[in-house]
């Protein structure tokens, strides 16, 4: 039996909720890959509750939180953002994918296309020309579960942590 999942635009207190899913997603997704220590240094900073208190406050950005019923336990949640100009050939006629976090137990049920629906229908509403993200380029799960979707490599980056560099895929919709 499948719980019932609901997503909700995030508000100003909801920095708790997406700091644990945060750490709690990347430490299941780089354990293995990324040194512990390395792992723990990146959440304190990239996850604190902090940045995403900043982020509720600015409106460049767009939270949404997934939460099971019964209980409303939160267990994902995406950021959607307008890129920065000159940012790997994005635009800011784009609309970024920033993350898109789920919490392993709940992947795979239905979360994560509920997720990229609603960025794509939020992308559609505010005129972006794509949508756009960042996926290490190791996972090849999110690539396929974003290819599926419809997402094309259209480019490269990379993002450090504890002094190393990682590829990213930039991966693009057009709407």
């Amino acid at each position: 039996m499948r719980l019932p999942i609901t997503l909700r635009l995030c508000e100003t207190g909801d920095e708790h909720a997406l700091s644990l899913i945060g750490h709690a997603t990347f430490l299941e997704t780089y354990a293995g890959v990324l040194g512990g220590n390395d792992i723990i240094k990146h959440c304190a900073k990239a996850h604190s509750k902090e940045l995403y208190a900043s982020w509720l406050l600015d409106s460049s950005y767009k939270i949404w939180l997934a939460e099971i019923s019964p209980g409303q336990a939160p267990v994902g949640y995406m950021v959607l953002m307008t890129p920065e100009p000159a940012s790997n050939d994005l635009s800011t006629v784009d609309s970024e994918l920033k993350r898109i976090y789920i919490l392993g137990k709940f992947q795979g049920g239905g979360v994560g296309k509920l997720l990229l629906n609603t960025a794509t229908e939020h992308a559609r509403i505010v005129k972006a020309s794509r949508l756009v993200l960042g996926v290490y380029a190791g996972n090849d799960s999110a690539i396929s579960f974003y290819q599926k979707a419809g997402f094309e490599q259209i480019g490269q980056r990379q993002f450090n942590v504890g002094g190393q560099d990682y590829d990213d895929h930039v991966m693009g919709l057009n709407l």
